[in-house]
């Protein structure tokens, strides 16, 4: 394995595995890989754009994978994968003893040490992060893995595979509705389906003219009283049959129609703080309007009320918003007194539970008090 100052060189077979996608497969010591791959941890920048993809260690499964490396004969045969930047070189070298396919190729991957100031290494681990982390403190001289590769200078695509790789893995979901917004990969079918909810939840948590800034708890805002799967709940629901499809132009997205839809939810959700401000911005213990119950529910109110708008191919003001939501303001009991939804059903404020019954009943509850008020 010829190395200079700088350069790791390392031999490698290149896999053309269609028109503009090849992978690169090698094998280099486990406590090398640092030298050449960062671990990027999804972050926020300052401009609120999301950074980076990968999760926090899991320490006790570090422990128990070096635990094992330390063992008298251990193997892992699964691969790294490292996702390279257009630094990384391959150099084909012709070999009359090798018989490979017309997809294949064996060379050299030349891959630079140097930790640039502004772009890093040149190479961030997609997958086996644990793994390495484990290597990289067992009380071994060395323990060789197997590095599957890719080269792409675009996040996205690297975002891509993380995604796609640990999509069968119990991957925080958290994490994958933040990253889904941010790749054009056809993805698994259900995770698809919420890449628009996870864009428009991504933009009421961050755009600092939304009533929901930071509110909304996710990976890069855990300081969040509302949980991400309520809100993506409630918004799916608009999307699929509520006021926010009606903003879909032939099934087909434009920046219109999404621009239109976050500010029909400013406008709502604004009227919803003014309406109840004692119960808006507390942890869900002490709001049931926090609560998933609460969010999911408040959320169809806002479709039941924007079908009553008089020009439906506008977005309805949050005056429109907040007169019409005084209408079951005094029937609501968010932090405390009793619901009474029936004659036989008093609960406590705080009884109502994020079960699909107790959503339902909530629901139904709230359409009932607006249309009675009307």
């Amino acid at each position: 394995m010829p190395k200079s100052k700088q350069v790791l060189e390392v031999p490698a077979i290149e896999v053309r595995q269609s028109r503009d996608r090849k992978i690169y497969s090698f094998s280099v010591d486990g406590k090398r890989v640092y030298d050449f791959a960062d671990v990027s941890r999804i972050r926020r920048n300052e401009q609120t754009e999301l950074e980076g993809y990968q999760r926090p260690e899991v320490v006790a499964h570090i422990k128990q994978i070096k635990e094992y490396i330390e063992s008298d004969s251990p193997m892992i045969p699964n691969g790294v994968v490292v996702a390279f930047d257009s630094r990384v070189k391959f150099k084909p070298v012709k070999s009359k003893q090798l018989d490979l396919d017309n997809h294949s190729s064996v060379g050299v991957l030349e891959i630079p040490l140097d930790d640039d100031p502004e772009r890093g290494k040149v190479g961030f681990i997609v997958d086996g992060q644990q793994r390495l982390a484990a290597i990289r403190g067992a009380k071994v001289r060395r323990f060789p893995v197997l590095i599957s590769a890719f080269i792409t200078d675009d996040l996205r695509q690297q975002t891509e595979q993380f995604i796609l790789v640990n999509s069968t893995k119990p991957l925080p979901k958290g994490l994958i509705y933040e990253l889904i917004p941010h790749t054009d990969a056809r993805l698994p079918t259900a995770l698809h389906q919420r890449r628009l909810a996870a864009y428009l939840l991504e933009r009421l948590n961050h755009d600092h003219s939304s009533p929901l800034h930071k509110m909304i708890r996710t990976p890069t805002a855990p300081d969040g009283v509302i949980k991400d799967n309520s809100m993506l709940k409630m918004l799916g629901n608009s999307l699929s049959d509520g006021v926010l499809y009606e903003f879909r132009e032939r099934n087909e997205l434009s920046e219109d129609s999404v621009a239109n839809m976050l500010k029909l939810l400013r406008h709502f959700w604004a009227a919803v703080k003014h309406t109840f401000p004692d119960a808006w911005g507390v942890k869900p213990r002490q709001s049931r309007l926090m609560h998933g119950a609460g969010i999911v529910s408040v959320g169809n109110l806002m479709d039941h009320i924007a079908a009553e708008h008089p020009q439906p191919w506008r977005v309805p003001s949050e005056q429109y918003f907040r007169k019409r939501l005084m209408r079951v303001a005094p029937t609501c009991s968010w932090t405390e007194g009793e619901w009474t939804f029936d004659d036989e059903d008093v609960r406590a404020w705080n009884q109502v539970q994020n079960t699909r019954q107790d959503v339902e009943m909530l629901t139904n509850y709230l359409q009932r008090a607006y249309d009675a008020s009307a």
